[in-house]
């Protein structure tokens, strides 16, 4: 390959779309609202976890402090919250981080950003259509699993014990439905996710009633002295008792865990060109979702924590375990109703924004021209039942639970590159007839140091460069405290020297960013607190990337290997950019 040819490849890869480009009009319906995203954000964030995740997480790393464990994790998920509402409010179009990434950073990252989108999409739909089939099926008594298991059994590695036909159907029925039109979407997730919050209500108001707050204070010496426990799924350490029974370490290995039940909220800024009055809605209904999310797994957690001793909570049926335990046994029927339509609206949520992300990138020429079609009705019907398909065969045939932290790398991937667009972006040249912000400027460390007044194209290289180095600091220092987690807990020098150095650095990188001018251009929401903000943001999804295994990253890797199969076959020769 010539050097001519290499350049080019090059500039096609770091090529941009514009923020409003030329010749594309959307052809969505507007009709949502604002209350129909804040719906969407709940119904899709709300999953079933808030009636198991709480108990999990109480019985086995948190005890009471549950409660405090949750509240770290909701603001850290603020964070990736307000650097989406942001985006949202700047950039109303179909697309989420996908196109986030591809009109800051590039064609190749946005590319890569959507891949990952779909990805996560596809396995959390999968995912949740079995979960919705087995709760199903534990309600009539394990039919579908005993027929199925006994006359269709599939004996195979990676595949799932027998193949799920009421998952794929469910699917298969709910994309459908998503093909048919947005608007009767919305108010079906609302129908399901108003009687979701009615049941929450319930059981924290169930808490108030029967609680009771010596729960939170548990001595030592009450705690069960049977610590050997045979059962596999059960834990065999009750730890100290008390409202921190394991620790404070306890409490933010739980907020680590409970980060993951606030991810869904990305699916509102796929809504940019369906919604009215999207610079608006957009910011509001992520605030707003992520805010009654935080509100009831606060209460669900306390409620369960108060009505039981956290020692005795079960991992897999905490609430109908609890109601049980307080004497009123009838109410793990409102419970049951609850968690089906928590998954029935964490199934929309997981299915709602896959098709659009398929389109918008279909749409750019980077997916294969034929997602972008829309129907009559304003849907993008083609990518829904093409998304539809392909989730539906997951459910069927493959062992999801092997999957699902591919699922997590997919999200906090994208968190992670939002948050440095948003750096990039607040800081980017005025572009402007003033020959001083355009022309090129060599690179100074008294440039960097003591920048101009105004953004210019070389502040903006600087910070561009910064924050990438910033990534750097972040992925070392994750692996550092992984590895040398022993020695930080000892409190040995040598660590603790290593992970000092590594935040001074990144503390002087964040002091030299918050020095460069930032760009004049203001948007209806802005991200408070920059580059404080969005490089916190960065480290807690590095962080939590970084505590998933190995086989994980192998799957990851031949998925990522697939999508720059498709990219440089096809998306690099049909992009509208080119």
């Amino acid at each position: 390959m010539s050097g001519s040819k290499v350049a080019m490849l090059l500039q096609s890869l770091s090529r941009r779309k514009p923020l409003e480009p030329e010749g594309e009009d959307s052809s969505f319906l507007r009709c949502l609202t604002t209350l129909d995203l804040v719906a969407l954000g709940v119904g899709s964030t709300l999953g079933a976890g808030v009636y198991v995740l709480s108990g999990e997480v109480a019985r086995t790393v948190a005890g009471p402090s549950i409660i405090i464990a949750f509240l770290i994790a909701a603001v850290a998920s603020i964070f990736a919250g307000l650097c989406y509402a942001e985006f949202g409010s700047r950039v109303p179009r179909t697309g989420s981080a996908y196109l986030y990434s591809y009109v800051t950073v590039g064609e190749i990252w946005g590319f890569i950003t959507g891949w990952n989108l779909l990805l996560s999409y596809v396995i959390g739909t999968s995912s949740v259509a079995r979960a919705w089939s087995g709760t199903f099926d534990d309600l009539i008594g394990n039919v579908i699993a005993n027929t199925l298991g006994k006359y269709a059994g599939m004996d195979l590695p990676g595949f799932s014990p027998y193949p799920d036909f009421f998952a794929a159907t469910l699917i298969m029925l709910l994309a459908a439905f998503l093909a048919f039109g947005v608007k009767e979407s919305a108010i079906l997730n609302k129908v399901f996710t108003a009687v979701n919050i009615l049941v929450l209500l319930f059981v924290i108001l169930c808490g108030a009633i029967k609680g009771d707050i010596t729960n939170w204070y548990t001595g030592e010496d009450s705690l069960p002295r049977e610590q050997n426990n045979t059962s596999l799924n059960d834990t065999t350490n009750y730890g100290k008792g008390g409202f921190f029974p394991f620790g404070f370490e306890g409490t933010l290995a739980g907020a680590a865990t409970c980060f993951y039940a606030f991810v869904g909220f990305d699916c509102i800024a796929t809504t940019g060109e369906e919604v009215q009055n999207p610079q608006k809605s957009i910011p509001l209904g992520i605030v707003a979702s992520l805010l009654i999310c935080f509100l009831a797994y606060f209460g669900v957690s306390a409620a369960l924590t108060l009505m039981m001793p956290y020692y005795l909570l079960s991992v897999h049926s905490p609430l109908p375990a609890a109601f049980t335990y307080v004497g009123w046994d009838p109410a793990k029927y409102a419970v049951a109703v609850g968690s089906l339509c928590a998954l029935s609206t964490s199934l929309l949520g997981s299915m709602f924004p896959m098709p659009r992300v398929l389109f918008a990138m279909a749409r750019d020429g980077l997916l294969f021209k034929p997602f972008s079609k829309m129907s009559k009705r304003q849907s993008p019907v083609i990518a829904t039942l093409a998304s539809g398909v392909v989730a539906a065969i997951m459910a069927l045939l493959f062992d999801l639970k092997a999957l699902v932290d591919m699922m997590s790398i997919g999200t906090l991937f994208a968190y992670t590159l939002v948050a440095v667009c948003i750096l990039i972006l607040r800081y980017q040249a005025d572009f402007s007839e003033d020959s001083r912000v355009n022309k090129p400027e060599p690179f100074t460390v008294s440039g960097v140091l003591c920048p101009p007044s105004q953004a210019t194209t070389r502040t903006s290289k600087n910070v561009s460069v910064l924050s990438a180095f910033m990534v750097f600091l972040a992925i070392l220092l994750s692996l550092f405290i992984s590895l040398a987690m022993e020695s930080l807990h000892c409190l040995v020098w040598w660590s603790l020297l290593c992970v000092s150095v590594i935040v001074l650095i990144l503390v002087f990188i964040t002091l030299v960013i918050w020095r460069q001018p930032q760009s004049k251009t203001k948007a209806v929401f802005m991200v408070p607190f920059v580059p404080l903000l969005p490089t916190v943001s960065t480290f807690v999804n590095v962080y939590l990337m970084v505590q998933l295994g190995s086989h994980t990253w192998i799957c990851y890797a031949v998925w990522m290997a697939v999508g720059l199969l498709i990219y440089f076959c096809y998306g690099v020769q049909h992009s509208v950019q080119k």
